[in-house]
């Protein structure tokens, strides 16, 4: 059962990656690997293959199927192309109930409106959908234009988390950033 959330105004909409993405997720990766190296781990020249994409999306279908994380694609409405992802991640049920964010865009869209809406329809989907509690997303210290979206979308920075993720190879300090069910109203 494919399913689709939609943001028509803003003219996307998002859906979980399949298989048959693998060579428009490459490309995507191929278009921004310059530009999004700053902010993402240090990968081998090997994870820009179509098998190592395929790969990690059937390791994101196998996690959907064990409620664990969700991989969504965002795709550009009228042209159905594959502008960028977002994820949530590290799924805890229990007690916790909640997860991380993450996205990536499309270096030629961002700066449109589209991630925010993007990362809306998934606070949406992880609340009513997954009766999630809280999601928190990290940024680097210096990624204003993610901690812009974030705010936007009602999350409030709670802190730094000192050396959480190795960014090129080296540990790096983040800015945390929660929202709750109950402020999502």
């Amino acid at each position: 059962m494919p399913m689709s959330l939609y943001n028509t105004p803003q003219g996307i909409f998002l859906r979980p990656l399949s298989l048959e993405d693998g060579e428009a997720l490459l490309a995507l990766r191929l278009r921004n690997r310059d530009s999004h190296a700053p902010y993402e781990p240090l990968y081998e020249d090997s994870f820009f293959t179509l098998e190592k994409q395929q790969d990690y999306i059937r390791e994101r279908l196998r996690q959907a199927e064990e409620d664990r994380g969700y991989l969504f694609g965002i795709f550009l409405l009228k042209q159905e192309r594959l502008i960028g992802y977002i994820s949530i991640s590290n799924l805890v049920r229990g007690v916790g109930q909640f997860a991380d964010v993450g996205y990536m865009m499309d270096q030629h869209e961002q700066g449109k409106g589209h991630m925010t809406a993007a990362l809306k329809l998934i606070i949406q989907y992880a609340f009513r959908a997954l009766s999630l509690h809280r999601l928190q997303a990290g940024t680097l210290l210096h990624n204003d234009r993610s901690q812009r979206v974030l705010q936007k979308c009602g999350f409030q920075p709670e802190g730094i988390a000192r050396k959480l993720v190795q960014i090129q190879g080296e540990w790096q300090d983040h800015q945390m950033f929660g929202i709750l069910a109950e402020d999502h109203v």
